[in-house]
């Protein structure tokens, strides 16, 4: 990893931690407050396999000074190679073609040769695998966590429509909250300092 953060440092180059989740019909479930003696009822459409795929970046750009976060929603769909590489054309645009080094896990889609071949070429400076089991050193599963446990918690859907509609609310709103992406990096046990 030190090396990797060392040749984005002297390619000026942004840190893309990236990873993906999936929200599902059936929300987590939280203790919440309620009136004394009206126990709070969760009406769920049972036996639903319906879900909401979402791939996401965090993005720390070569100055270290601001964290952004770049998101796309699959409805109904699994993340797939296509999916990836599609997003990462799509995140190369958002940051206006300024070279970037991707962090991620080891998963299948990660290691394909159509991606690989994507981020061997500029902008893309090259991409870092994290440890295998160790999703604690990955910032954005930090993001998963808050969105499942906080906003989306306590708040089943009945349709895949309205789920997909409420982790898009959720997510621009996280976007906007600089200082808890922040904490997201801050969590890691990477060593990363911002400014």
């Amino acid at each position: 990893m030190a090396a990797g953060k060392k040749n984005a440092a002297r390619l000026k180059a942004a840190l893309v931690f990236i990873d993906e989740s999936g929200f599902l019909m059936a929300p987590y479930v939280r203790r919440t407050w309620a009136p004394k003696g009206a126990t709070p009822f969760l009406y769920q459409r049972g036996r639903s396999h319906q879900k909401v795929s979402v791939i996401a970046a965090l993005c720390v750009p070569a100055e270290r000074n601001t964290v952004r976060c770049y998101f796309r929603l699959h409805p109904d769909a699994n993340i797939d190679t296509e999916r990836v590489l599609l997003f990462l054309q799509q995140l190369s645009r958002q940051l206006k073609g300024k070279p970037f080094l991707v962090i991620w896990d080891r998963w299948q889609p990660h290691r394909a040769k159509r991606v690989r071949e994507f981020l061997s070429c500029p902008p893309a400076v090259g991409f870092i695998f994290l440890p295998s089991y160790a999703p604690e050193l990955n910032p954005v599963e930090y993001a998963w966590n808050h969105l499942k446990t906080n906003p989306m918690a306590n708040d089943p859907h009945r349709e895949v429509e309205t789920l997909t509609d409420a982790a898009r609310r959720h997510a621009r709103s996280l976007q906007r909250k600089e200082k808890l992406l922040r904490s997201f990096l801050n969590h890691s046990p990477l060593p990363l300092r911002l400014r």
